[in-house]
């Protein structure tokens, strides 16, 4: 075999179905149909002499050849998306590119409102579209450029470039005036006090429903919903208490009172995350300068 016989394509299929161990998803990160892929995979398995991927439960598990060849072709493709981008640059102003971000629905209302004003003023032709991927996911579709950023706090995202923009903590939200805001607690007493209180928990973020468990809360659980911003008007018109970010919970308007009970693990890291593969593309860097310009403390 000769390296005049190898399509880059295939190397990036290649390179999509290691990671992924599985074809099908594969394909999709790289835009294919499942007959083009399994067709491109059979031509590089005829090119390199060597099954490469062998069949197992959810998927495929490479060959000892294909292991070896792993590390080699990311890098060369790595280094050859490193080249092109250098070379094509990247203006703000005459741009047209679109931006794919992994955002929960509550990074949505913190980032979004105050990227996309500045976004009309320095690159009025970008758009962003957001993306959210499950979390076990995440580093995968980075890799795979099927989305370019990820906002939040992620500790299960490993071997990703970050830039840590803010620090926060989980809090209690209730509506002005609560019975339960009477009471001057702290301490032990506060933390005893929740018992008090019903809750309305968020199944997508999953801390709440942590902390709702460490506290021996589950059975003062009366809603539980998929996202955080249905959360305000919900407290505002009912005693209910929900569990949610401070940062988050501070940006409501009127009529809302939080408590900050010193909860187990209650701090957190809110990061940026983005691919090794990508760290030198010219509108990767140029957007993670305007994110961190308007949201690095």
């Amino acid at each position: 075999m000769h390296i005049k016989d190898i399509d880059l394509n295939l190397l990036r299929l290649f390179d999509a179905v290691y990671r992924t161990r599985n074809v099908s998803r594969a394909a999709e990160l790289l835009d294919l149909t499942q007959p083009a892929a399994s067709q491109g995979l059979s031509r590089l398995r005829t090119l390199i002499q060597d099954p490469l991927f062998m069949r197992s439960p959810g998927g495929v598990q490479p060959t000892p050849k294909a292991q070896r060849l792993a590390t080699p072709v990311r890098q060369a493709l790595a280094t050859l998306e490193q080249a092109l981008g250098e070379v094509a640059g990247f203006e703000p102003s005459a741009s047209h590119r679109t931006f794919h971000i992994h955002m929960s629905d509550i990074g949505e209302g913190r980032f979004l409102p105050e990227l996309m004003v500045a976004l009309r003023e320095r690159a009025p032709g970008v758009r962003v579209e957001t993306r959210p991927v499950p979390r076990e996911q995440i580093a995968e579709a980075l890799d795979g450029g099927r989305i370019d950023f990820a906002f939040g706090f992620l500790p299960m995202v490993k071997d990703t470039q970050r830039l840590k923009l803010l620090e926060d903590r989980y809090v209690v939200l209730l509506r002005e005036g609560h019975p339960f805001t009477r009471k001057r607690r702290t301490g032990a007493a506060l933390l005893e006090g929740l018992r008090e209180l019903e809750f309305v928990a968020v199944r997508s973020h999953a801390d709440t429903l942590r902390i709702a468990r460490q506290m021996r809360l589950e059975d003062r659980l009366r809603l539980v919903t998929e996202h955080f911003m249905v959360l305000p008007s919900i407290v505002k018109a009912t005693d209910l208490a929900a569990i949610m970010p401070r940062n988050i919970a501070r940006g409501f308007q009127g009529g809302y009172a939080v408590v900050e009970p010193a909860f187990p693990q209650r701090d957190f890291v809110v990061s940026l995350h983005w691919s090794r593969r990508f760290d030198a593309d010219p509108a990767n860097r140029w957007l993670r300068g305007v994110v961190e310009e308007l949201f690095r403390e």
